[in-house]
């Protein structure tokens, strides 16, 4: 999904203001107020299909063979849809052929089908409920419902399974969503075994607000098609037993897909341009007053297209050490037409340095979709070799068009490739995209991450392997998902060092490319690089909400007569931290004196600690973490003290701005 936009400029104003409240607190903190950021089988598993007439009297998709390449991944998968587009009225009809191959043991009796366009039915399915019909910053339009309708359903036989269906709801069971469905075999495939589905569907496609729908003359094709859900064998990672992954459509939540092979014909008007995932079969063809658009692609979990008559497309070869040859395909708003050579860079830097990264990119395309400035719903959102930026809404962008690239460009790394379950597991994809952005940014632009800041907007700090729906509000999921994952993962570099850290990241990515890890996998690849438990940390930070809580609870200071000097004195300084939160080692502390001096010293981060010292000034602060080091403690502002005032000056003062910085950080996250 989309990068993080924080409003910077709101944000750094309002902080602007409130350090002058401060006073002496922000001289002495050292705290730099930059932005913050804007925010494996040898072959496709294909049972025989006979082509021609269904039983329903529609003709099915005829079957492409698959390229001879070797599989790179299980490809548990095959689908080939004919989707036909009806602009004026935003309906897509469509004949779907499904073949799944069994990846577990236990006979199965029922196969589950994603209907994701069913979650804009009304305002009562679970996704209107959940997100009160918005997402990020678009809201669904007036009269903006879409559906899905299956027409038909048999077996390759001609069984009729349409009867059979029933919608589940296995999450909250809302009996008005209708985004999952269950669908009753005439008998048990067992493990190892392939069958064959043929589907008839029509899809009343909705205004775009949440990553899908039209807007004008722009269609975008995402979550379009009824998508089969993952069953997961008894050694996948996360699964307790062997059995089907089922989960509606939630208003924080994505996907998760099986890797398989998709060959798909579009049809759309002939003045329409359609980009796709995958490449093109063949050149499009006017049939019927219709252009017919033949695309294939295989090892990816899923297919999205986009069609409008107004993009403006260019392209250009491209290739790196690690990226053998790709061609980046731009289907631009004619507002950014002028703009074509950003996004290339944009492209070229984040395939160049991912791949090295994260191993190399393996499909021969990469199409980047610039939506209408009024389909900015379906803006900044990922799908295998498919991006979308943000809507076109102006003609000069800042570095928010380089950042969305890349940021939807390392998804192909972090979901695409390496495919987790993004409805249990949202950081997985989410935070190290957003760290491996964030690196990027810096190398190729110069725009550095204020992380102390970011950390100090995760108000609700939460567990980061829960599912979307469990957050505690849109916001939770954002602060956890977005900024507090990535904090995880530059605090574990903090750690271990940048070069192990590089290692642990490239271990992960190759290891688990074409499959689909959870976090355990991940904390076993950081222990193996390291050499040592970690244990704790993934118990204390990532299995649960934790984070630090440093406060500077008292400072006294009493002059005393020095024995060594007649009429001198000594100051006695005591100076009380506490760790109210959650336990984290070695805390350096600073102590600055009235003359200038200052002093360093180590805290072991545990319960409450006093330090006394004796010296010919007076202790004019004291602050905790100077150089805000520790990215995971989120409340800054109790870490400074400063000694001349009255405790229970102080203490009031740093609660009554703590509460509004929180206040005003949390009103304008998302």
């Amino acid at each position: 999904m989309k990068p993080l936009s924080l409003r910077s400029k709101i944000i750094t104003g309002t902080l602007t203001v409130l350090c002058l409240l401060g006073g002496g607190i922000w001289v002495f903190s050292q705290f730099s107020h930059a932005s913050i950021n804007t925010l494996a089988s040898e072959g496709a598993k294909s049972p025989v299909i006979t082509h021609g007439q269904s039983a329903a009297g529609q003709i099915v998709p005829e079957r492409t063979p698959a390229p001879a390449a070797k599989a790179l991944s299980q490809r548990v998968v095959e689908y080939h849809i004919d989707v036909q587009l009806a602009p004026d009225t935003g309906v897509l009809k469509a004949a779907e052929t499904v073949t799944w191959t069994h990846p577990g043991s236990k006979p199965v009796n029922d196969l589950y089908f994603h209907l994701y366009p069913n979650a804009f039915t009304s305002m009562d399915t679970t996704f209107m409920k959940e997100s009160g019909g918005k997402l990020r910053n678009d809201a669904m339009p007036s009269n903006g419902f879409g559906s899905m309708t299956l027409t038909d359903l048999r077996t390759s036989e001609g069984v009729s399974l349409l009867q059979g269906m029933q919608y589940v709801q296995p999450d909250d069971g809302n009996v008005k969503d209708k985004t999952l469905v269950k669908v009753h075999l005439p008998q048990p495939v067992n493990g190892g075994e392939s069958i064959t589905l043929k589907l008839q569907f029509e899809v009343k496609l909705p205004k775009i607000f949440a990553r899908m729908g039209t807007s004008g003359n722009f269609v975008m094709a995402g979550q379009w098609f009824p998508k089969l859900s993952v069953y997961e064998p008894a050694d996948s990672p996360g699964a307790s037993e062997e059995g089907w992954n089922l989960h509606q459509y939630h208003g924080s939540s994505e996907f998760y897909s099986d890797f398989g092979i998709y060959n798909v014909t579009i049809s759309v008007p002939p003045d329409y341009t359609v980009a796709a995932t995958g490449f093109p079969v063949k050149s499009p063809k006017v049939n019927q007053n219709y252009k017919v658009y033949k695309f294939y692609a295989d090892d990816v979990h899923d297919f999205a297209w986009a069609a409008s008559p107004d993009f403006v497309v260019a392209e250009q070869a491209f290739s790196s050490p690690a990226v053998p040859g790709v061609r980046i395909k731009l289907y631009l708003d004619p507002l950014h037409k002028e703009l074509q050579e950003r996004y290339f860079q944009a492209a070229k830097a984040a395939l160049t340095y991912f791949s090295k990264w994260y191993g190399p990119y393996p499909y021969s395309t990469l199409s980047i979709v610039v939506p209408p400035g009024q389909g900015n719903g379906a803006g900044g959102m990922e799908y295998p070799t498919l991006i979308t930026a943000f809507g076109a809404t102006g003609s000069s962008p800042d570095t928010s068009l380089e950042r969305t690239v890349i940021h939807e460009i390392g998804h192909q790394y972090f979901y695409g490739m390496v495919a987790n379950n993004e409805f249990e597991e949202a950081w997985l994809d989410e935070s190290f995209t957003s760290y491996a952005e964030d690196r990027l940014m810096e190398q190729e632009y110069g725009i550095m991450a204020n992380l102390p800041l970011q950390a100090s907007l995760v108000t609700k700090p939460e567990p980061l392997n829960q599912e979307t729906w469990r957050y505690n509000g849109t916001d939770a999921y954002t602060q956890n998902v977005y900024i507090r994952g990535k904090l995880v993962l530059k605090d574990i570099e903090l750690k271990i060092g940048t070069k192990a850290m590089d290692t642990v990241l490239s271990t992960y990515t190759r290891k688990y490319r074409f499959r689909h890890p959870s976090t355990d996998d991940f904390q076993k690849t950081v222990e193996k690089v390291t050499g040592k438990s970690w244990k704790d940390y993934f118990e204390q930070y990532v299995y649960s909400g934790g984070t630090p809580d440093f406060s500077l609870e008292n400072i006294s200071v009493i002059r005393k007569k020095s024995a060594a000097k007649i009429d001198s004195y000594l100051y006695e300084s005591q100076v009380k931290v506490v760790n109210k939160g959650t336990y984290y080692p070695d805390v350096s502390l600073k102590f600055t004196f009235t003359d200038g001096q200052t002093v360093q010293r180590i805290w072991n981060g545990q319960g409450a600690a006093t330090f006394q010292m004796l010296y010919s000034a007076p202790l004019l602060s004291a602050e905790i973490d100077p150089k805000h080091s520790v990215l995971l403690e989120n409340k800054h502002i109790n870490n400074f003290r400063l000694a001349e005032l009255k405790q229970d000056t102080v203490s009031r003062w740093t609660l009554s701005v703590t509460k509004l910085i929180e206040t005003v950080l949390a009103t304008l996250s998302w």
